[in-house]
């Protein structure tokens, strides 16, 4: 394959004419190498990339499966019967017995206390403090006002305006107007005009210094920066870049190769002998078992099985035919028909010579005779 070809993704191409001679002598040993280091790598992500979908296809999805019908044929039936059992006394307790010791033992007392004992009591302490604690407390709160106001206020009011207003102002505010407007406001003026002129030509110094500075770092710094980006890094990532994805093709292919022709060992060697010894000995020795003894093995257990409940079927019935006798024959009074047989696999009657075996024969009387079975002697 072309190992000059660019992926479909790739915007820019190295090989036009702004590819210089370095860029050429470095494509194809780095591609080479790249392809070597990805190799494995695809190997081993192919490799499980298969195990996941096989691990997933065998293993996962039936087990979701089996926990899917878990949960919807064993543990629901369990919770709902669960529920049925546990929620009808749960609910039963509740209704007829939390609910009313709750309602007579807690709230009917405590709606009686609340209603005929706090609602009073807290109506008589509203009426108080409206006609009585309401009135005291906004005169007693005058008098505080008035008692406070003559004590403090007043006379506070009287010494700072005919005592302090006076001396301070004739004694302390005029003499600091004074100084403040002969003294400290030249003197603050001048040393504001030094600072401007000082500020001024540090600004312009600082910001030669730093221009310079600036041209400095650029000639020094960012200049050789951005040409070894532009003429060596750059060219050399974007090479790298293309190498690894024309690799990782590369690769794929490779391991697809690789791992089709294992997978065809692994048939040849393994698959194809166990195919042909499940088609040719497994599943005919399989339809011979099927065909020659599960069949009929499973007949044989159904008319077995059904033999054995007739003849149970059967037995029972006798049973109750001999207490009604023992009965009829104690107390004289019949105690009802003999019961009628049942419609299949009837054993030998009178209008019938058929047996079926393991059944026993029905007495040799009329179907429609009642109370004991006659001795014939």
């Amino acid at each position: 394959m072309d190992l000059d070809e660019r992926p479909a993704y790739a915007h820019r191409r190295t090989d036009g004419p702004g590819a210089g001679c370095l860029t050429v002598a470095v494509r194809i040993p780095v591609r080479v190498v790249v392809l070597l280091l990805v190799l494995p790598v695809r190997l081993v992500w192919d490799a499980l990339v298969a195990t996941a979908r096989g691990l997933d296809r065998i293993a996962l999805r039936p087990l979701g499966r089996a926990c899917a019908w878990l949960y919807t044929s064993v543990l629901t039936p369990v919770a709902r019967g669960l529920a049925r059992a546990v929620g009808g006394p749960a609910t039963a307790v509740w209704q007829w017995v939390v609910v009313p010791v709750v309602r007579y033992g807690a709230v009917v007392p405590a709606v009686w206390i609340h209603r005929y004992l706090l609602t009073p009591l807290g109506q008589g302490i509203r009426r108080l403090h409206e006609t009585l604690l309401t009135p005291l407390g906004r005169g007693l709160g005058v008098a505080v006002v008035w008692l406070g106001r003559a004590l403090l206020v007043w006379p506070c009011a009287t010494l700072w305006r005919y005592v302090v207003v006076p001396v301070a102002v004739h004694g302390v505010a005029r003499p600091l107007r004074w100084a403040y407007r002969r003294l400290l406001t030249p003197l603050g003026r001048g040393c504001a005009g030094l600072l401007t002129v000082l500020g001024r030509g540090g600004v312009r110094l600082l910001t030669a210094l730093a221009y310079g500075g600036v041209r400095l770092l650029m000639l020094l710094v960012v200049t050789p920066v951005t040409w070894g980006y532009r003429r060596i890094l750059a060219p050399v990532g974007r090479e790298v870049r293309a190498a690894f994805a024309v690799a990782w093709r590369v690769a794929g292919y490779l391991s697809r190769a690789f791992w089709r022709a294992l997978g065809l060992v692994a048939w040849q060697l393994v698959g194809r002998p166990a195919r042909w010894t499940y088609r040719r000995v497994c599943t005919p020795l399989g339809h011979w078992t099927r065909d020659r003894v599960w069949a009929p093995a499973r007949a044989a257990g159904a008319v077995a099985g059904r033999a054995a409940r007739d003849a149970l079927r059967w037995t029972a019935e006798t049973v109750r035919g001999a207490r009604r006798d023992v009965w009829g024959a104690l107390t004289g009074v019949p105690e009802g028909p003999w019961p009628v047989e049942p419609p299949e696999h009837r054993a030998r009657t009178l209008g019938s010579t058929t047996i079926v075996p393991g059944v026993a024969p029905v007495p040799e009387t009329s179907p429609h005779s009642v109370g004991r079975v006659r001795d014939p002697g």
